[in-house]
């Protein structure tokens, strides 16, 4: 064993701020996520609505990365990107996805499981419209998950889209836009005093209601 080996197997943490009792429950996994989310608003009005998502490459590896969820209701959680990176390409080809909330200070995390649907172009209109003007020139600047020379060559794309749409607004371009993840899972984790953590699941039947249970840790 090195001595980074060592470093690791010791590093500790007992999780001790909160628990989740059957009385804190809510009968929707929507209404729990809005409560956790408000939470984490509190400590982190920032970065609360960061989730981890993984999609399936071609070739069967799992990759994932953090985006942020824009908006969510029973109907499902919504985040945006350029269709042609790699997580478009890899949701057109397997709709199938995770993503995973994680609040440190709350030692607390969310799965979610299910399948990605893009949203109306009038949805996506919708949203492009209150991004940053900057955000909005690097959705057409950027060739999303290509390959580029150089830094250098992403600033000239910068520049060439500030002038095409100087004095004007900036539409949306059609290979950007948003998915909606259709949930049938959700696992919602406590973190708890020796490793004893609670973890409540819901899933879906085949009426599509939700019904609730609890793991073990």
């Amino acid at each position: 064993m090195n001595d980074n080996s060592k470093e690791l197997h010791n590093v500790r943490k007992d999780y001790i701020r909160h628990e989740l009792a059957d009385s804190d429950l809510l009968p929707s996994p929507f209404l729990m996520l809005q409560r956790w989310l408000d939470d984490a608003k509190g400590l982190d009005p920032e970065e609360y609505n960061a989730m981890t998502l993984s999609t399936m490459s071609e070739v069967g590896y799992p990759h994932s990365r953090v985006v942020l969820l824009r908006y969510f209701d029973t109907h499902g959680l919504v985040f945006y990107t350029n269709y042609l990176s790699n997580k478009g390409r890899e949701l057109d080809l397997n709709a199938k996805v995770c993503v995973n909330f994680y609040w440190r200070d709350l030692e607390r995390q969310v799965r979610v499981y299910g399948e990605a649907r893009k949203v109306s172009a009038a949805e996506s209109d919708a949203y492009f419209k209150t991004r940053p003007r900057e955000s909005q020139i690097g959705s057409w600047a950027s060739p999303q998950s290509s390959v580029i020379q150089n830094r250098s060559e992403l600033d000239v794309r910068v520049s060439e889209a500030m002038s095409r749409f100087e004095g004007k607004e900036v539409p949306r371009p059609e290979y950007w836009g948003g998915y909606r993840i259709v949930p049938h899972y959700f696992e919602f984790w406590q973190g708890r005093p020796s490793r004893l953590h609670d973890r409540i699941v819901f899933r879906v039947d085949a009426d599509f209601q939700w019904f609730r249970e609890r793991l073990a840790p």
